[in-house]
């Protein structure tokens, strides 16, 4: 099988890919290890979405290995087949932008400068991006209008340069809650708007607007409305005839011949091997994969893995560090009007601040980057829901009438309010993928070793702005407000691990994503992110990926030229 460019994974760094070029008069061919699930196939079913490996490998069949602790205490490796703890997303077509909640922040034109802008941080390998916030803004317009993202510009102190001045869909429609943070963010003098997110408010080229079913993340959209790569890209690149699919392909190994990618070798859904021959390869198979992938791909000219002479593949891991926060408000303490709005299920929140976007307090020796803050309900799942019932305020098991009378006034007589926080994780020497030496995944293939370290830098800034968020809630009139800050990471929020760079010494990719030591290998997924921005990640994927394929079409058609 032989063609211009072959895409390993169908996520948010491959989507754009595929599209563009197909749309160019490229072949494409994308290899996803996962299956190919239809809009149909996407119910809102509560075992599938939590309870069951259906969008993600059984770890009996893949596992990973998870290393947790410190460097003054040790590590601790486990295998998740053992402790049956997922660490995957969304292996499927289009991958997990599929499941995502889909806030669509922008990152700052600061971020791309973080080691420049800030005082450096202890333990920490800060770098600048060797690109600027001007470089990627055409392209996060692109995403706004091709994707399709909802919500309304407001300003703000640190609302980032725009060349357009709204988005190009209304917000999505609100619970009366929004009002209430409204009002109680008036009231402290702090800055909100609407939460921009990659969902259509309105109908776009056959794909329905948000059918307010108050299941959005961690499910898959059965309306179309939510800007998968799977809806929004991948079924448009298949309409040009030049973009392939195949599912079910597992890719094991990159082969290599003076210095350039000749064959992706897969296993297909019978576990038999098959070859792939492309003038391109992109790798996007989200970070710890694809830094995985590389580990395995040895050749003579890369015996610690493809692209890593330098010793950097997999190093500078990061995560969205951050926490959580909840508040309760009881339906008798509102009015009949008000009571009855607030329990109105399927509308949004919708309501962000990123007024401590950055922090100058005398709780810091200098100014720092703070981050966003997103507001949603509690997620609509009766399954977690009723879960997180089983415990008293002292956390201790409770049974019978006890629980019976704690799930009916739960379900019946409250709503509970979230929020999220979202800063900069510090990339640190103790994060990072490496291969197992003993566990193997179904195919004989050594699985990812994952070593979880943070830098508790972090969790200072994460309590300082969960503090400061729960002031709001307790001035909507919330009561049992509480926050969670730690660094445990989220396996939905991975990048680094390939970082670009200027310096091929230190950097695993150029300014445009291509490996510094291989002629035709790309990476476009969260893996060239050398900070994650204190914003979720997909958003940014997305627009980079834009980018990069304006830079493969303008690769191929050198070639072309040449030959």
């Amino acid at each position: 099988m032989k063609y211009d460019v072959c895409i390993v994974g169908s996520g948010a760094g491959a989507g754009p890919v595929a599209y563009e070029l197909s749309k160019a008069g490229y072949k494409v061919v994308v290899l996803e290890k996962g299956p190919w699930f239809k809009t149909e196939d996407l119910a809102k079913d509560e075992l599938v979405a939590t309870r069951r490996d259906v969008y993600t490998p059984r770890a009996i069949d893949e596992c990973s290995v998870l290393e947790r602790g410190s460097a003054e205490k040790g590590w601790k490796a486990k295998s998740t087949r053992i402790t049956g703890v997922s660490f995957w997303n969304g292996n499927m077509v289009g991958g997990s932008s599929n499941l995502m909640s889909a806030y669509f922040h922008r990152m700052k034109p600061k971020d791309f400068k973080l080691k420049s802008n800030y005082a450096s941080i202890e333990g920490g390998n800060v770098v600048d991006w060797p690109i600027t916030y001007d470089d990627l803004e055409p392209y996060y317009t692109k995403v706004e209008d091709i994707i399709g993202v909802s919500g309304k510009v407001v300003d703000h102190r640190f609302l980032e340069p725009r060349s357009t001045p709204d988005f190009p869909f209304p917000p999505l429609q609100e619970n009366i809650v929004a009002s209430w943070i409204d009002s109680a963010a008036e009231k402290l003098n702090v800055e909100v708007f609407p939460t921009p997110r990659g969902i259509l408010s309105r109908p776009k080229e056959g794909r329905n607007s948000c059918f307010y079913s108050n299941y959005c993340g961690s499910y898959g959209c059965n309306s179309n409305a939510k800007g998968s790569s799977r809806v929004a890209l991948l079924n448009q690149a298949l309409e040009t005839g030049n973009c392939t699919i195949i599912p079910n392909s597992k890719v094991f190994r990159l082969e290599e011949e003076n210095n350039t990618v000749k064959r992706v070798h897969f296993y297909n859904l019978e576990n038999k091997k098959e070859t792939v021959e492309a003038r391109i390869t992109v790798v996007a198979a989200q970070a710890i994969e694809s830094a995985r992938l590389l580990l395995m791909s040895k050749s003579e000219n890369f015996p610690n893995g493809l692209g890593n002479n330098n010793g950097q593949v997999g190093r500078n891991l990061v995560f969205s560090a951050g926490g959580t926060g909840s508040g309760l408000i009881d339906y008798d303490s509102l009015s009949k009007e008000e009571a009855k709005a607030f329990k109105q299920t399927g509308l949004w929140v919708n309501r962000a601040t990123q007024h401590w976007y950055e922090i100058e307090d005398e709780k810091f020796e200098n100014k720092v980057k703070g981050g966003t803050v997103d507001f949603v309900f509690e997620h609509a799942n009766g399954i977690t829901k009723a879960f997180n019932q089983k415990y008293d305020e002292n956390r201790n098991l409770v049974f019978g009438r006890e629980l019976k009378e704690k799930l009916l006034t739960h379900f019946t007589k409250r709503r509970k309010i979230n929020f999220e926080i979202f800063i900069d994780w510090t990339p640190n020497d103790n994060c990072f993928v490496t291969l197992d030496e003993k566990e193997k995944d179904k195919w004989g293939d050594p699985v990812a070793r994952v070593r979880l370290g943070y830098n508790k830098y972090d969790l200072k800034v994460g309590e300082y702005i969960a503090e400061k968020t729960k002031e709001i809630l307790t001035e909507m009139g919330a009561y049992a407000v509480s926050s969670s800050v730690s660094g445990t990471p989220p396996s939905n929020l991975q990048a680094g691990g390939c970082r670009f760079g200027n310096d091929p010494k230190t950097s695993v990719l150029d300014k445009n994503c291509k490996a510094h030591e291989v002629e035709n290998l790309y990476v476009t997924d969260g893996s060239f992110m050398p900070t994650g921005g204190s914003t979720t990640f997909t958003f940014t994927i997305y627009a980079n990926s834009f980018r990069v394929a304006d830079k493969i079409k303008e690769h191929l058609d050198d070639k072309t030229s040449m030959g």
